[in-house]
């Protein structure tokens, strides 16, 4: 293990942390996992780093702490963060109606119900406004499921986000906001909460707002000023050897069955605000930092700490709560639903130690971070793992808390 200073200067038990590498080290010797890196840090000092098992099994390339991940959702808190920058520029509020950037949505319908000839629809009661978008509330979708009627839409109308990610698509964000704008909403705007393009709207947005393409802004407002140099919407050639395979577990429920999915090696013409980006643990590790000092990293400010209060606070309206909460699926409860992070409302019952105001967000390929500015802590965990069911989330960070001794 590495670690800056330690332990016991920032509170933590170098005995107890034992406790985090056996569960994880467990997940790779029993092949539910192919390999792993984790860190955690307080008051600004790392008092856990290791990694285990392989960024590639097949060719026996063992897990590095500059391996390339896929972070898939976790580029949703840095979009918000984009955003928000914008935000305090003076641009929009929480409570700006969207269409007045993009006129179009002004007039967007809601589903009612399918019928013989297709479906009824209804009139908007209240516009969709820049929270609605932050908290996935907007009535938007993903086009994912054939079975549901919105994502039916989605797929015929060629809005999915897998028609953005086809291989050979040269389908662009503007291309993304004309086809949502033919397109009913789910429900009405602040009734419901729904997993979404909402963020990937909120990137064009920001291209929108500064006049620049997504990854211009990130690169020079975040990307750069914070030092993440493997961050971005691609892997270039000479980084690919750096870059973690996806494995999955087979239908059969034992071991690892590798996953190809096509890696871009140049800017892609989907820039996905909400799912595109590439990392490593140092970058999302300095992001995570600068969120917990309030918005500044290295004596560089990207945020006021007033607006980073803001993403400690439940946005979503309480109609909408709890979000993805049904059978089988507990591991938000006790969250609300703030900036384009889960934001901790109620610690008794999310059933993990915490903090309320503690926030943060996971990825399809089972990246993991959590951002705790009362105990000015926060962990991230990497693995390339798709449609994960193990709870290694909430054990990384109940075992990251019984750590931590003052």
């Amino acid at each position: 293990m590495i670690v800056s200073e330690p332990p016991a200067q920032v509170g933590v038990s170098a005995e107890r942390l034992k406790r985090i590498s056996a569960v994880l080290q467990r997940y790779v010797a029993e092949k539910k996992l192919a390999g792993i890196v984790a860190t955690a840090a307080r008051r600004g000092q790392t008092f856990y780093l290791e990694k285990f098992g392989w960024a590639d099994v097949e060719a026996g390339v063992e897990m590095q702490f500059d391996t390339i991940f896929r972070i898939a959702s976790m580029t949703k808190p840095i979009t918000s963060i984009a955003a928000m920058m914008l935000y305090e520029e003076g641009w929009f509020d929480l409570n700006t109606f969207v269409y007045e950037f993009i006129p179009a949505f002004k007039d967007l319908k809601v589903f009612v119900k399918r019928t013989e000839s297709g479906y009824d629809v209804a009139s908007l009661e209240w516009p969709i406004t820049f929270r609605h978008l932050f908290t996935h509330t907007a009535g938007f979708s993903y086009g994912f499921d054939p079975q549901d009627p919105i994502d039916a839409l989605y797929h015929q109308a060629g809005a999915s986000l897998l028609h953005f990610y086809a291989p050979g698509a040269r389908l662009g964000n503007k291309d993304l906001i004309e086809a949502l704008a033919k397109l009913p909403l789910a429900f009405q705007p602040g009734t419901q909460w729904r997993y979404s393009l909402s963020i990937d709207i909120l990137g064009y947005l920001v291209e929108l707002i500064s006049g620049k393409p997504l990854d211009v802004f990130l690169q020079e407002r975040l990307f750069e000023p914070l030092g993440m140099t493997d961050t971005a919407f691609y892997v270039p050639a000479e980084k690919l050897p750096r870059l973690a395979k996806i494995y999955i577990t087979p239908q059969e429920g034992a071991g690892l069955a590798r996953v190809d999915l096509p890696v871009p090696t140049e800017p892609p013409a989907f820039l996905s605000g909400g799912g595109g980006l590439f990392s490593t643990v140092g970058d999302y590790g300095r992001f995570a930092q600068m969120l917990v000092n309030g918005g500044e990293l290295n004596g560089v400010r990207l945020l006021s700490p007033h607006t980073v209060a803001l993403m400690e606070m439940n946005q979503a309206p309480a109609q909408a709560m709890p979000y993805e909460q049904r059978p089988g699926i507990l591991k938000n409860s006790g969250y609300g639903y703030g900036l384009g992070m889960r934001v901790l409302t109620d610690v008794a019952a999310s059933g993990r130690a915490g903090s309320v105001g503690e926030f943060g967000w996971d990825g399809a390929f089972a990246t993991y971070f959590w951002v705790d500015r009362k105990q000015a802590l926060y962990g991230l965990l990497m693995t390339q793992h798709q449609a994960w069911t193990f709870p290694i989330h909430q054990q990384f960070k109940a075992l990251t808390y019984q750590a931590l001794v003052d």
